[in-house]
């Protein structure tokens, strides 16, 4: 007897593969270091500081009590705001962006202390990573979410396959019983008019004043 397969349960992996969550993983992360080098590679150049790998991977570098260091932080939450577009480009859904932001700066502790050798020891590079991931998680929801939310457009307006509104076929403007003008087929004022599909008269009737006896 053939067993059946049970269908996937919303919201499960199958909504995001474990392939294409780890592709997304490595794109970040790749892109986050790409920028990153290329931004403090600019910044030493421009203070004529010698470039060297410890700037990236190293926590001694970044130091409260150095103007390098202070440098480096201030590169860094700017390859942070960056990386949100990485986010919203790769990502795209709300709900993720928490895991993936989380994700990208725990891969970065690892690397930082298999480079270094060591766990980091500067508060300063703690509060960054605290800043950078609150950040990216932040901005991230916030733009996946306005990109979520915006309306769809189909496309333009309904063409009108028939004659020009308030004309029939000979050009004449349309008149209900009472010789009122009709507009798409709704009268104006007191009178009797077709819908617009033609499908039947409808009258329209004044109101009375309240307290007037009907």
């Amino acid at each position: 007897m053939v067993r059946r397969r049970r269908p996937p349960r919303p919201g499960a992996l199958t909504e995001l593969p474990p392939l294409k969550i780890l592709t997304q993983i490595l794109l970040l992360q790749t892109i986050w270091y790409t920028v990153g080098i290329a931004l403090i590679l600019f910044t030493a150049l421009v203070a004529g500081k010698h470039f060297s790998l410890d700037l990236v991977f190293s926590w001694r570098a970044l130091r409260g009590d150095t103007t390098v260091g202070w440098m480096l932080g201030l590169v860094w939450l700017l390859n942070s705001f960056i990386g949100v577009i990485s986010i919203l480009l790769l990502i795209s859904r709300s709900k993720f962006v928490p895991d993936f932001a989380i994700t990208l700066h725990f891969l970065h502790l690892l690397i930082v202390s298999l480079y270094s050798h060591s766990i980091p020891q500067n508060a300063l590079w703690w509060m960054l990573q605290f800043v950078s991931a609150t950040m990216m998680t932040a901005l991230g929801v916030w733009s996946c979410q306005y990109r979520e939310l915006r309306p769809i457009n189909f496309g333009g307006g309904v063409a009108q396959s028939g004659p020009s509104s308030g004309h029939n076929e000979d050009n004449a403007p349309l008149h209900g019983e009472d010789g009122h003008d009709t507009e798409e087929g709704y009268g104006r004022g007191r009178g009797r008019g077709r819908g617009r599909d033609g499908a039947g008269e409808y009258e329209m009737v004044g109101m009375k004043p309240e307290g007037e006896p009907s």
